[in-house]
Order: structure tokens, then sequence, then C-alpha cells
């Protein structure tokens, strides 16, 4: 039988929690979000393009976002030398370029994995907590930065997602 993404509950947070808190909400909300856009869909519909010649498919999504945490989080924040997963220097938009081949059901499996390594590695940490950044305007960046990028990351793809889902199968909504 063939594989069927998996749907996935939304989660509820206090409207009035501390900062940490929201972000981290969102964050879930955002992920929870292309989860479901992507649920209930076979791997091949996963892959169908967005509109030709795009490349943009909700599977390349999923795996574009499983990269953009682990950049953000763990490589560029905490410093971690971990490579990309899906770009190479042959093929550097690999996530969206290389879905045909893709093995949908691990790289959704990469996405809830990859996604929770991000959320223990910055577990504790202090969102003013700054690091060294040789790229950023000022040199250094903060862990409060990082999550209000990641979800604006989040927010310009899930909505591609919802357009690309109502595209496969007239789907819209949450």
């Amino acid at each position: 039988m063939a594989w069927i993404a998996p749907d996935v509950a939304w989660s509820r947070t206090d409207m009035a929690c501390g900062e940490r808190e929201m972000l981290e909400h969102w964050l879930c909300r955002r992920r929870a979000f292309l989860l479901r856009k992507c649920s209930g869909l076979t791997a091949e519909q996963l892959t169908t393009a967005s509109v030709e010649p795009s490349n943009l498919t909700l599977l390349g999504l999923l795996r574009h976002m499983t990269d953009v945490e682990r950049f953000w989080f763990r490589t560029k924040y905490l410093h971690e030398d971990l490579p990309a997963l899906y770009g190479t220097d042959e093929h550097p938009d690999g996530d969206f370029d290389l879905v045909v081949a893709a093995d949908a059901e691990a790289d959704h499996a990469r996405f809830l994995a990859e996604t929770a390594a991000c959320d223990a590695a910055v577990a504790g940490r202090d969102l003013d907590e700054p690091v060294d950044d040789p790229k950023a305007p000022t040199g250094r960046l903060n862990l409060r930065w990082v999550y209000i990028h990641v979800l604006e990351e989040y927010a310009q793809h899930t909505g591609h997602a919802d357009l690309i889902r109502e595209r496969i199968d007239g789907s819209t909504g949450a």
C-alpha cells in the first residue's frame, strides 16, 4: 500500500502567555499548518508542481523548511557543523529540484526529527543570547531574531502550500 502523509493536530496555547512560549507556539502552529497541507496526500501528489514551469511542490516546501530550521537554529545560531540535507554544490536547490526521486515518507520523518532536534537544541536558551555572525549587519544575532526569521520563512511558504494543495485536490483552509 502506498504511503499517505498523516494528519497532525493543532496545538493551542494561552494567548496571554510570555514571549518565549508565544514564539514556540507560533512555530509549532506553522509547522502543523505545513504538515496539514501535506496530510492525506500520496507521495506522487506531494511532488505535483504548482504551475509549470515552476518546480514548487509540497514535498519541496517540506524539505526546504527542514533545511531552513536546521540552518538557522543549529548551524547559524549554535554553530553546529552540519551539512545541508538536500542541497549540493551541483544542485544547490536540491530541496525543490530533486523531489521526483525523493522518498516522501523519509522526508516527512526527517522534517519531524529535525524540528524536534532544533527545539531541543535551543531549549532553555535566552532569547537575547547573542552569537557571532559575520554576515549579520552588526556581526551578531540573537535567538529571538532566529525565531522570527524562521516564522517569516514559514509565513511565506505556507501561503505557497495553501495554493498548491488547492490545485491538487481543491482543499482549502487549515
